[in-house]
């Protein structure tokens, strides 16, 4: 069934944009500005009356058009990055310009239609916790590089300016972490939220935070979905009578490093989390095997606990 008459493909740039309409040669380029993108939906407003549009993640480049579309009433889906280019690449084309690109997510929309979502605006909250926990990762890396610089070996001279910049740093990283559990606490349910998932084994404040941040559909999805989501879902080796080693991967790219740092607190820890985590151990299975395994039960426990949360929630309201 065809649900557009249109698909247009937008090419994303830090200082413009190009986009593309299926079935059409015409390529348009306009400024990645107000008043570009003001331009572009003054000479497409019919076009875009019917049309999908569709365009990839850009380190956030792609956001102000992504959000203007969406407050006019447009059809616009935010393709994930990866599945477009093995879209691509099965085309066997090795060219890559903005015009091939822009052509390519039209085709990609054109293709896909009836499976992709339409974009939806993370609440003001939600942003805003999102660009603190991206800080607050961005200066721990920081925090990291200093640290290394402090315990090498010679460069005695230097030593004061990394001892001074820890210091600012490290203030920095609490200063935002309080900022970050001010904001939680504006909000009821995401405290309810965060004080429910505190209660499993490893998973403290910080890893809280993040969690609810980054992987915003915990307690929406099913235990696949959310393990799949998370890059750690078992994926299949096998071909024919060969039968290959299991592997996660994929997934959002945030996600992984928190829940490893929760399962390594929860191996630590007097639970049934370090029981399960040692049970695989004494199967003989390696190490680096049993975490992962410990970090998808610990998120699968998580979106458990959040579903449950949200479905008492609903029931008390009726």
């Amino acid at each position: 069934m065809k649900l557009y008459n249109n698909f247009i493909g937008i090419d994303i740039g830090k200082f413009s944009f190009v986009i593309a309409l299926h079935g059409s040669k015409k390529i348009s380029e306009y400024e990645n500005t107000q008043s570009g993108i003001a331009d572009f939906i003054r000479d497409h407003k019919e076009n875009l009356a019917e049309s999908l549009c569709i365009l990839e993640t850009t380190g956030g480049y792609e956001m102000e058009l992504l959000t203007t579309l969406y407050n006019e009433n447009f059809a616009v889906h935010r393709a994930n990055t990866r599945k477009v280019k093995n879209f691509i690449r099965s085309f066997g084309n090795g060219a890559k310009t903005d015009a091939l690109d822009a052509k390519a997510l039209a085709l990609y929309g054109f293709e896909r239609q009836d499976r992709l979502e339409l974009f939806k605006p993370q609440i003001k909250l939600m942003i805003e916790l999102s660009e603190l926990v991206s800080r607050r990762n961005d200066l721990k890396q920081i925090l990291v590089a200093e640290k290394n610089r402090l315990k090498a070996p010679g460069n005695n001279f230097i030593k004061s300016s990394c001892k001074k910049l820890i210091e600012t740093v490290s203030e920095e990283i609490k200063s935002i972490t309080n900022m970050i559990n001010e904001k939680i606490a504006t909000d009821k349910v995401l405290q309810a939220k965060k004080e429910v998932i505190k209660e499993i084994p490893g998973i403290g404040d910080v890893v809280a935070n993040e969690l609810l941040t980054v992987l915003p559909e915990l307690g929406n999805l099913n235990r696949r979905q959310i393990a799949s989501l998370a890059g750690l879902a078992p994926r299949s080796n096998d071909s024919g009578t060969f039968s290959g080693y299991r592997f996660t991967g994929h997934g959002r790219d945030t996600v992984k490093p928190i829940l490893f740092l929760a399962a390594m607190a929860a191996r630590n820890s007097k639970s049934e989390l370090k029981e399960f985590y040692e049970k695989l151990i004494n199967k003989g299975k390696k190490k680096m095997v049993a975490l992962v395994a410990l970090m998808r039960k610990i998120i699968v426990i998580a979106n458990a606990k959040l579903r449950d949360l949200m479905h008492s929630r609903a029931v008390i309201k009726i």
